[in-house]
C-alpha cells in the first residue's frame, strides 16, 4: 500500500513539472529586420582653387561602428554635370571612419555624393563644396538637372537594399525586388520606377513601375531580351518630397 502511495505521488509531481514547464512563455519571436546605417558625412565646404578638399563618412548601425562596409565611395561632380562625375574609393580608417581626398583646378560649385553599401542595406548622403568664387552657371528648367537641385539633400535615415539578380538568362522573365525603410521602418506608399538600359545600347531605355505587395517591397517584373552588362537605375518618390536614386549592374548571359 505504501509503494503504491508513493508511485502516486511520484507522478504527481512529474505532472505539476510538467505543467509548470508549460506554463513558461515562450521565447519572444526575433525581429530579423535590421537597423538602418546611418552615415555622417563631412566634407570641406570652401576651398581655394587646388586646395585639398577632405571626405570623411562615419557609418554606424545603431550604437555599433560599421568597420566592415562593403563599398564606401565617394561620388564628385561639377554643378550641371552630373554625367560626367568621378568616383573615388575611400580608405577604411576603422572605427567606423572612411575618407578620401580631391582637389579641383577651377572655381565652381561640385557635389559630393557618399555612396555606402552594408550588411546588405545602402545609403547615399550628399554635401556640396564651393571652389574660389563659386563659379557662374545658367539655371536648368528641365531633364534631369532640374531635378538634380531638388535632390540637393537627402532625407536622413532613407535606406535601400536591392536583391541584385544572379544568373541571369537572356529572354528570362526577372522578378526585381528593392526593399526600402525609412528610419528603420518600411518606406510605404512611395512611387518607385526600375529604369534599364543595356551598356551597349545607351540611347535605349526601359522603364519598369513597381508594384508595393508588402510594406516597404517594391516588386516588378522584366524580360531582358539580349545578353550583356545592363544598368538598372532604382528611382524612389514619395509625397514629402524624397527622391532617391541608385545605379546598379547586372550580367546577362
Amino acid at each position: 500500500m505504501k509503494r503504491k502511495s508513493w508511485i502516486f505521488i511520484l507522478v504527481l509531481v512529474l505532472a505539476t513539472m510538467a505543467a509548470c514547464s508549460n506554463d513558461k512563455p515562450k521565447d519572444a519571436v526575433v525581429d530579423e529586420t535590421p537597423q538602418p546605417i546611418a552615415v555622417d558625412l563631412t566634407v570641406t565646404e570652401e576651398v581655394e582653387v587646388n586646395g585639398t578638399v577632405k571626405m570623411e563618412a562615419v557609418v554606424t548601425q545603431g550604437d555599433e561602428e560599421v568597420e566592415d562596409a562593403d563599398e564606401v565611395l565617394f561620388e564628385i561632380w561639377e554643378e550641371g554635370k552630373k554625367d560626367e562625375s568621378v568616383k573615388i574609393e575611400s580608405v577604411n580608417k576603422k572605427d567606423g571612419l572612411y575618407a578620401a581626398e580631391t582637389t579641383f583646378d577651377h572655381d565652381g560649385l561640385f557635389h559630393v555624393q557618399v555612396h555606402v553599401t552594408a550588411r546588405g542595406l545602402h545609403t547615399m548622403p550628399k554635401k556640396e563644396v564651393t571652389v574660389g568664387n563659386g563659379g557662374k552657371y545658367e539655371e536648368e528648367h528641365n531633364g534631369e538637372e532640374h531635378g538634380e537641385h531638388e535632390h540637393a539633400e537627402p532625407v536622413a535615415g532613407f535606406a535601400m537594399r536591392f536583391a541584385v539578380p544572379e544568373n541571369v538568362k537572356a529572354e528570362s522573365d526577372v522578378e526585381l525586388v528593392v526593399d526600402l525603410q525609412m528610419d528603420g521602418a518600411p518606406l510605404e506608399k512611395a512611387r518607385v520606377r526600375y529604369e534599364i538600359w543595356n551598356e551597349a545600347n545607351p540611347d535605349k531605355h526601359d522603364w519598369s513601375e513597381a508594384a508595393e505587395p508588402k510594406a516597404g517591397e517594391y516588386d516588378a517584373s522584366y524580360v531582358f531580351a539580349e545578353s550583356g552588362t545592363f544598368n538598372i537605375q532604382i528611382h524612389v518618390e514619395d509625397d514629402n518630397g524624397l527622391h532617391e536614386h541608385e545605379v546598379f549592374k547586372v550580367v546577362v548571359e
